[in-house]
């Protein structure tokens, strides 16, 4: 049998908190969007992958970004809960390690249901 997997938490307004460790650059472009908006990806990119927990973000800024960037940031921001549905969860590796894939092509409608101002939590060189 296998185990249910996890659905992100819906907030009181109606959307769900998602985290994205990013690099320098793409953090540049998510300000010069006024905080709103994810860039496109690069033709190397297929998919757009925020992460449903802080921690994992923190890791992936901390160990993974700092290394090929030389700094890493941990972004918060919220979603509307109803379109994300359409997006399962992705466990990318132990019981924590949750994402969502979205397909590049997609990027602009996800963008358009941010709810609110993508915002950085944490920031490592």
């Amino acid at each position: 049998m296998s185990t249910p997997r996890p659905t992100p938490s819906e907030t009181p307004s109606g959307t769900t908190t998602l985290w994205r460790p990013t690099g320098p650059e793409e953090l540049a472009l998510v300000r010069e969007s006024g905080w709103r908006a994810w860039p496109p990806r690069l033709p190397e990119q297929p998919i757009f992958y925020p992460v449903l927990n802080e921690d994992y973000a923190v890791r992936i800024a901390r160990d993974w970004n700092v290394k090929h960037s030389g700094a890493g940031f941990v972004t918060r921001f919220e979603v509307e809960t109803g379109f994300l549905r359409r997006y399962p969860v992705r466990q990318a590796g132990g019981e924590t390690i949750l994402e969502l894939w979205v397909p590049a092509e997609e990027l602009d409608a996800f963008n358009a249901h941010i709810v609110g101002p993508i915002e950085v939590t944490h920031e490592f060189r």
